[in-house]
């Protein structure tokens, strides 16, 4: 089992930044493939970004490339979401995921466990 808590989100101005927290609970963190979604009003969730267990890989959305960063700190039990050049259509409720020893996985239906998300905000 593995819990997870989101933190991180608020309001920012277009053009700003922020960084997302996501913590684990559970000794076997650095065992679990992590992901970003997000869901906008009226919208589908959708994959924002993914890393593997051991930070080797990442994947990112084409709408994000360039401007999110995905990291963790497996000591820490974290994984992190830099956000930076924010634009008013990140505005969303984020959540990050988790899945036991698998490569990025860009599909809901991939991850195991869900965070009950933060949101973010960013006005034009």
């Amino acid at each position: 089992q593995v819990q997870l808590v989101e933190s991180g989100g608020g309001l920012v101005q277009a053009g700003g930044s922020l960084r997302l927290s996501c913590a684990a609970s559970g000794r076997t963190f650095s065992r679990y493939t992590m992901g970003w979604f997000r869901q906008a009003p009226g919208k589908e969730r959708e994959f924002v970004a993914g890393i593997t267990w051991s930070g080797a890989s990442t994947s990112y959305s084409d709408s994000v490339k360039g401007r999110f960063t995905i990291s963790r700190d497996n000591a820490k039990n974290t994984v992190y979401l830099q956000m930076n050049s924010l634009k008013p259509e990140d505005t969303a409720v984020y959540s990050c995921a988790a899945v036991y020893l698998r490569l990025v996985v860009t599909t809901i239906a991939g991850y195991d466990y869900w965070g009950q998300g933060t949101q973010v905000t960013v006005s034009s």
